[in-house]
């Protein structure tokens, strides 16, 4: 969430956001009203606690039982006007930067770069659907008897694909050199500091989906009543929510994770849309990045993730754009958000497959989670994630891409060494 000083010193840029962000309206009026109660309320709390001190040094049990029951109910008062201005604060959307194109939807998007050849067939086009049914790798049919729909069992060649994808992803990122490359190409300042792989939990509380910003809208998520759990959305919830409440020392940042994971998505009001094959599913796997930065990197870093997400992606050979999205597509936490759709062939467009999202200080304010400066001063870190590949779209990608007449799908030439050099499945 925002600061309360910066909305209270800055009302018509937080109004513009909320606005073209396409948010609930902000009554600024009311949080300046809850801020100023509150301040009040903590003066009088300590007022209070001197007095009892001073009843304790004069041993004036009576005045100190008196001023104890006192400080109970004002800590009570404190607590109910900061849940309550705590809400307010969290229906305000981060501040967009000022290179964000403002629009109403999708269409709005603009695109900023474009890179590969879409390949060309001397045959009939398949979709990655009716590939996989003839290779026996997708079937939705017995998932559909077992789950029920928007499930699906991946076999044979498709899975040992996966496979490969993960263990290549963790050997480039995790490569200093690599990393440095990259940098050196795109002529990003930042640290070649490796990503450290996690297998995170699939599981998160409220209080932590809250912090990071993606407990709502609550009904495209899977719930847990009995527990008061929910279904991971994405490995980013979980891995950014990893230090809540800590500091970390500066020399300590950037820290970089590269995430596994399955995650969950209820996909309520997709009804209807994308409901062949594996791109809209209700369990898929994801590789995510999650860093964290000091504030004045936090922009070059979301930069970095973008170069290495299109590193990986042309390494597979894989034809992508590349795109900003606009004020009203984005997440209500994202300063930044840049999309990577990649061509799908069998379908005849792009599609996304990539986010990267810079968030500031927006969910570390929430999370608690600050680092200390050199100079001793503490402040909130920022937060950046970026999808490294959502699994099922980006086997999608390989297969259209890369299928041949006879039916099979050659295998991208980095994964080959991941597959007993096989060329094809």
């Amino acid at each position: 969430m925002l600061d309360i000083g910066f909305i209270l010193e800055n009302r018509d840029l937080v109004i513009a956001a909320v606005q073209n962000k396409k948010g609930d309206p902000v009554d600024i009026d009311a949080l300046q009203a809850l801020h100023v109660k509150r301040v009040g309320l903590i003066k009088d709390l300590g007022e209070i606690n001197r007095e009892r001190k001073e009843a304790a040094a004069s041993r004036d049990d009576a005045t100190g039982s008196d001023l104890k029951k006192k400080a109970a109910e004002a800590e009570e008062a404190v607590r109910e006007v900061t849940k309550e201005l705590t809400d307010l604060l969290a229906k305000v959307p981060n501040i967009p930067s000022p290179d964000v194109p403002v629009g109403a939807s999708e269409d709005d998007n603009v695109v900023i770069r474009q890179w590969g050849e879409k390949p060309t067939f001397d045959f009939k086009v398949k979709a990655h659907w009716d590939i996989g049914a003839e290779r026996d790798f997708i079937d939705s049919e017995r998932a559909a008897n077992v789950a029920g729909s928007r499930f699906t069992y991946l076999k044979g060649g498709i899975v040992r694909l996966q496979v490969a994808l993960v263990q290549w992803v963790f050997d480039t990122v995790s490569n200093e050199t690599v990393l440095t490359e990259v940098a050196k190409q795109h002529e990003i300042n930042v640290p070649s500091k490796p990503f450290v792989p996690v297998l995170p939990p699939v599981m998160i509380t409220p209080e932590m989906l809250f912090g990071m910003a993606r407990l709502d809208p609550k009904e495209d998520k899977y719930y847990l009543q009995e527990d008061n759990l929910f279904l991971a959305g994405s490995a980013e919830h979980t891995l950014g929510a990893m230090h809540a409440g800590e500091v970390f020392e500066e020399d300590a940042l950037p820290i970089r994770y590269v995430g596994y994971s399955t995650a969950f998505r209820r996909e309520a009001g997709s009804y209807g849309k994308d409901t062949k094959g594996i791109l809209r599913q209700h369990q898929f796997d994801k590789l995510e990045f999650e860093s964290f930065t000091v504030g004045e990197r936090s922009r070059a870093e979301q930069d970095f993730l973008v170069a290495l997400q299109e590193h990986l992606m042309q390494q597979l050979n894989l034809p992508y754009q590349v795109v900003m999205v606009c004020t009203g597509d984005m997440g209500k936490p994202d300063v930044r958000q840049i999309d990577i759709e990649t061509w799908m062939p069998g379908q005849n467009t792009y599609r996304e497959t990539h986010s990267a999202d810079l968030m500031g200080a927006y969910q570390a304010r929430r999370l608690g989670i600050r680092v200390k400066r050199e100079g001793g001063k503490k402040e909130f870190v920022h937060m950046n994630d970026a999808t490294v590949f959502a699994m099922g779209r980006t086997l999608i990608a390989i297969i259209e891409n890369n299928q041949r007449s006879d039916g099979s799908v050659t295998v991208p030439e980095v994964l080959r060494p991941y597959l007993g050099n096989q060329e094809c499945v």
